[in-house]
Order: C-alpha cells, then sequence, then structure tokens
C-alpha cells in the first residue's frame, strides 16, 4: 500500500481467520477493515497511515494466541482489530491487557465482559438478544429447541434465553449444543422432529450452522411438519445467505445492529464503495460493516489525540459521535461497547430484510443490569 513519507506509519495489527471454520464471515470482515485503512490512508486530512499487519489464525486459538503476542512484542503494534469468536478474544485479551494495547473488537457478543483494552463494537445482548425474544413473546408461544455451538456464545444465549422466556410464561424444551465444526446434524434433526417445538433458535456457528441449514431443507421435503416451526438465528448474515442458499433459509427471522436492507444515505454509500472495492459478488455482513467502523473510529481518535498513544486514543474515542451505515453511534463511557440500533429482519428470497428497528440508538447494557428480564413480553417491538 503506497504511503506518504511526510506521513507518521502506524502499524494496526489485524487478526482475523479467512480459513477454516468461519473463513467466509472471517473474510469479509477483512475486507471491511481494510476498506476503512485505504480510505483513511488516501484522505488527505489524515497526517499519519495506518499500516495494516494481518494475520490470519484459521480458526485456531492456540494461532490467535501466537499471533497476537508476536504482533505485541515484535512488531510493537498497539492497537488490534479483530476476533469473531469469543473464545478467540478471551485467548488474546490478557495479552492485550498486560501489554496496555487496544482490541477493537466488532463482532456481536453475548456481553459480561467489559475491559478498559477493549473497545466493543458489536451488539451486546440487550441490544440483538432481548429485541428479538420480545418480538417473540409479543407474538408466538415461546417454547424453544436452542440449537447451538458448544462454547461461550451458545452457553450465555441459552441462559438469557432461559431467563427472559421462562419469567413471561414460554421455555426453552431443549438445547442441544455440537463442538464447533461438527457437522454431523442428523440425529439433532431427528430429535427435533420427535419433540416438535414451535420454536427453533439457532446459535450456531460456521460449518455447523451451515450443515444445519441444509439439513433441514432436505429434511422438510420429506417431513413436512418441519416447514411449521418459527426459526430465529442470533448469528446468520448476509455473506452466510449467500453461501447456504436462498431456499435453505427463506422465513428465517434474524436480529443484529445491521443489515444490507437498512435505508440511509452512509449505508448506500459504504455498501457502494465495498462493491467497487471488492466486486458485485461480495455480500458484506453486520460484522464487515463493523469493522470498517472500528478502521475510522480508531483514525478519528488518533486524529482528535493527536497520537496512537493508547490511553489517549481511548479517552478520545469516548468523545466521537458518528453517522455510521447502522446509524448514530458513540461509545460509552461506562463500559466501552458501542450505541446501536438493534433490528430484526426476516430472510426472503436470499436477502435479509429489515422489517422492525428501535426508535433511537440503544444504551449498550453487557451485563443486563439495567434490562428487566421478567417482563419483556410487555410492549416493545411489533413486525
Amino acid at each position: 500500500m503506497p504511503t506518504s513519507p511526510s506521513k507518521n506509519v502506524i502499524p494496526v495489527g489485524i487478526l482475523y481467520s479467512v480459513s477454516g471454520d468461519y473463513a467466509v464471515i472471517g473474510r469479509e470482515m477483512l475486507n471491511g477493515i481494510l476498506l476503512a485503512i485505504e480510505e483513511i490512508n488516501a484522505n488527505p486530512n489524515y497526517n499519519f497511515t495506518l499500516a495494516p499487519v494481518v494475520r490470519d489464525p484459521g480458526g485456531s486459538l492456540d494461532k490467535y494466541h501466537q499471533y497476537c503476542h508476536d504482533l505485541l512484542h515484535r512488531h510493537g503494534v498497539r492497537h488490534l482489530i479483530g476476533c469473531y469468536t469469543s473464545a478467540a478474544r478471551k485467548t488474546i485479551l490478557p495479552l492485550v491487557e498486560a501489554a496496555n494495547a487496544l482490541l477493537w473488537h466488532p463482532a456481536r457478543y453475548e456481553g459480561f465482559e467489559s475491559s478498559n483494552s477493549v473497545i466493543y463494537l458489536g451488539a451486546t445482548p440487550n441490544q440483538h438478544v432481548i429485541p428479538l425474544l420480545r418480538w417473540l413473546l409479543q407474538e408466538h408461544d415461546a417454547e424453544i429447541y436452542h440449537v447451538g455451538s458448544n462454547y461461550v456464545w451458545s452457553w450465555e444465549m441459552d441462559r438469557i434465553t432461559r431467563e427472559a422466556v421462562t419469567a413471561a410464561g414460554g421455555s426453552v424444551v431443549e438445547s442441544k449444543l455440537l463442538p464447533l465444526g461438527e457437522e454431523d446434524v442428523s440425529e439433532l434433526i431427528a430429535d427435533i422432529i420427535t419433540r416438535r417445538p414451535k420454536v427453533i433458535l439457532n446459535t450456531m456457528v460456521g460449518k455447523s450452522a451451515y450443515s444445519f441449514y441444509r439439513a433441514w431443507h432436505q429434511a422438510s421435503q420429506h417431513q413436512p411438519w418441519l416447514n411449521q416451526p418459527l426459526k430465529l438465528s442470533m448469528t446468520l448474515c448476509e455473506p452466510e445467505v449467500q453461501l447456504i442458499g436462498a431456499a435453505a433459509l427463506e422465513g428465517y427471522l434474524v436480529s443484529a445492529s445491521w443489515f444490507q436492507s437498512i435505508d440511509n444515505a452512509a449505508n448506500r454509500d459504504f455498501l457502494r464503495c465495498y462493491r467497487q472495492r471488492f466486486g458485485d459478488q461480495v455480500s458484506p455482513s453486520v460484522d464487515s460493516q463493523s469493522a470498517w467502523l472500528a478502521g475510522y473510529l480508531l483514525a478519528r481518535a488518533i486524529a482528535r489525540h493527536g497520537n496512537a498513544e493508547v490511553d489517549g486514543v481511548r479517552q478520545a474515542v469516548l468523545q466521537d459521535e458518528m453517522d455510521s451505515p447502522a446509524g448514530p453511534i458513540r461509545i460509552d463511557a461506562d463500559n466501552n461497547h458501542c450505541w446501536l440500533t438493534p433490528h430484526l429482519a426476516r430472510c426472503h428470497a436470499g436477502k435479509l430484510e429489515s422489517f422492525w428497528q428501535a426508535d433511537a440508538p440503544v444504551k449498550p447494557d453487557p451485563w443486563l443490569a439495567w434490562t428487566d428480564l421478567d417482563h419483556l413480553g410487555k410492549g416493545g417491538a411489533n413486525a
């Protein structure tokens, strides 16, 4: 990437798995941050250049640890952007904290964490789990069969869901969590057919999720009942719809802070630039948009503070507000998480079509300290 000799060069570590079980998401997240860096470096208003140092851990937690250590201690990186799974984030967090570095974490996650060494740009439970459950409790019988991947994301999704729907008179009739990367879902689908729940909640990630969606669709050709349950996802996003195929995902309801279908000027500009850079065949996800946003918030904070020193950048980003593709955003000074506008979308003809959004950005509540789970069925989202 060409640089101007008059500009200070600031290395930025980037850790995304563009190979392995969730490579499709990793690639789109990498695209998002690289697009932001290219745009920032081409902007004469910034008197510095961001130099990406990219590593692909391939989904391996050992490699996340190894590459993070290398970025911090051999390359002198103090700002890292990356991680999709919470397992990866939790693996590198002690290294980041010990080095007084800053991790810009774009992915939505399960909450129950707040580190002074992380700027959390993804949705917290009250910004993506709670809106979907509130809608469900108002519109349907909440008799839920939860399928997920066996790690912290699905563990916490299960706990939050149980607490919320039980208080409202619903139930989680079963939770089945498969090992990350497990693709044999035949017994799982057979058990669902036996139990006949009214709602399927899917928190699987990567290849496990793709296998489940396809196997469910195939089984539904011979088991018509499989077309009856309401199907919810906390993880599905546009590039996965493109990968899996529209027919297998028709009717799924998805909760996220961003969809391609959001109609505002910033989002139209983002999608146009993204496709000009990477081609019309690409399909950015909510995490792509958040990775792009991480680059801009970092650059704006460096410019505001005057250099890339971590403590100053951390304070500077708390003073920023931005009209992003997802709507107005800012970082909350109480917990380093992002104010975001929740959206719900329905998958139809291969597109995630937003059908509801909150009236305004929602304060992040990673610990669910202010969220009353006992009254989710009263008021709120309606389709």
